[in-house]
């Protein structure tokens, strides 16, 4: 049996009046033209209400690693939910999918990172994260441990801790649990590099980190928490080293290192995981999400060390701490399809390849009027418009440079992501050479188009 839905434009749209969208201009939503209804979706593409094929230039929301629709892993989803379509991992029940995902989970990870809990989303395994850790702190006798150190430019998640942990710009008028986080500063060397060398900037952010637990006290941080990249803070990577020596730091003070992965991992910087493949570092623990099932079921893990499960799982206490989805049969059966299908296809070893071709192709786009900087890495990228080249000077947010640019995207059959001022590109990891050049077509000429009527 088949759901009955009404997929015409129309129909989506005035059933959509009942959904609130996330992040998003609730306000603006209301007028007309505002939302575009995808119906369908195969391989590198989508397919809208109206019948235009579009190029998913964002995986979804960074997270159809493995393209759109593969029968792999509806097929394995679908057998799941035949033998075993829902139980918990609650108390002293487990189950052979959640179980077998965790020692697969485990074999990828870096070093010591063989306990895993499972979520639903990023946003959870990041909260996952620092539960764990205050917990493992109240175990060590430490119950002052439990601030954490983030960035501005952070993108952590959306839940009441993780939005606290990610970057004040996308909290500005709601609460979150400000207290508990400290911000350093952002490692945008663009930016805020202030006319000193690269490696005298990376000084200067060690220096903050330093300054930065001089004035809190050590004893009173329980952990850093940085993405390899920075992704919705606008695609910032930092100078090269810093992670290592961020880390480094964080060692000498007993502050746990937390990699969020939610974005980079399985596939997307062209290994399973970036953090030790591509940054050198072995975090205590890893946070990831989307590419884990590639977007076709909601899941997330927080991978944790030896060390610290060997302290919470100590006799005396509960870990009390979980969600009635941790560990869905399907979702397990899917991230399992999932790692097999990239396994098989090397998907992350063509990345290695493709990623850079798309990278390098982005990158030429910067010999145009309002480029002001292209950045990233692989499929992992992010385009800045600005007004002058020289000065860096923004555009103001009521100019909407990049939606409109994303707009001019989309009806040339590319879907984009705006971000203020900066263009975020995000795609599927099995594009084919001919498609990026399309992708960088279509972008070349929907910046002219903008760029000529400013």
């Amino acid at each position: 049996m088949t759901l009955d839905l009404d997929t015409s434009t129309d129909g989506v749209l005035t059933a959509d009046t009942h959904l609130i969208q996330s992040f998003a201009d609730l306000n603006a939503l209301k007028q007309d033209g505002a939302r575009t209804v995808i119906v369908e979706a195969e391989g590198t593409m989508v397919r809208d209400s109206e019948g235009n094929e579009l190029i998913d230039g964002i995986g979804g929301l960074w997270c159809v690693n493995a393209g759109h629709r593969r029968k792999e892993i509806i097929d394995a989803i679908t057998d799941q939910l035949n033998q075993l379509d829902f139980y918990s991992t609650f108390y002293n029940f487990t189950h052979p999918t959640a179980a077998a995902l965790s020692v697969k989970i485990s074999e990828l990870a870096p070093g010591h990172l063989n306990k895993v809990h499972f979520g639903n989303s990023g946003s959870v395994a990041n909260d996952s994260a620092v539960r764990m850790l205050h917990h493992y702190n109240n175990r060590l006798g430490r119950p002052n441990k439990k601030k954490i150190l983030s960035r501005i430019g952070a993108y952590h998640g959306s839940t009441h801790l993780a939005i606290a942990m990610t970057t004040p710009a996308y909290s500005k008028g709601w609460d979150s649990a400000d207290d508990l986080v400290h911000h350093l500063r952002s490692p945008h060397y663009w930016r805020h590099g202030g006319g000193v060398s690269e490696e005298e900037f990376l000084d200067l952010l060690v220096e903050d980190l330093r300054s930065s637990i001089e004035k809190i006290g050590a004893e009173n941080i329980c952990a850093f928490i940085a993405e390899p990249i920075m992704g919705a803070g606008g695609i910032i990577v930092a100078p090269e080293g810093y992670h290592a020596r961020m880390a480094a730091v964080c060692a000498e003070n007993e502050i746990k290192y937390i990699a969020d992965e939610v974005v980079t991992a399985f596939g997307r910087l062209g290994h399973f995981f970036a953090s030790k493949d591509v940054f050198g570092v072995t975090p205590d623990i890893i946070t990831t999400a989307k590419g884990l099932t590639s977007g076709y079921q909601p899941m997330s893990a927080t991978i944790i060390s030896d060390e610290i499960h060997e302290v919470i799982s100590e006799p005396g206490e509960k870990f009390l701490h979980g969600m009635t989805y941790s560990g869905h049969p399907a979702a397990s059966a899917a991230a399992l399809a999932n790692i097999a299908l990239l396994e098989r296809e090397q998907i992350p070893e063509r990345v290695r390849t493709t990623g850079k071709i798309f990278e390098n192709a982005l990158r030429a786009l910067d010999d145009m009027e309002i480029v002001g900087e292209v950045r990233g890495s692989h499929f992992m990228m992010g385009i800045e418009f600005v007004k002058d080249k020289e000065t860096k000077k923004e555009f103001e947010e009521h100019e909407a440079i990049g939606l409109k640019v994303a707009q001019a995207c989309q009806a040339r059959g590319l879907i984009a992501r705006p971000l203020g001022n900066i263009l975020i590109l995000s795609p599927t990891l099995i594009l084919s050479e001919g498609q990026i050049h399309k992708i960088v077509g279509i972008l070349r000429e929907s910046i002219a188009e903008v760029s000529s009527n400013l």
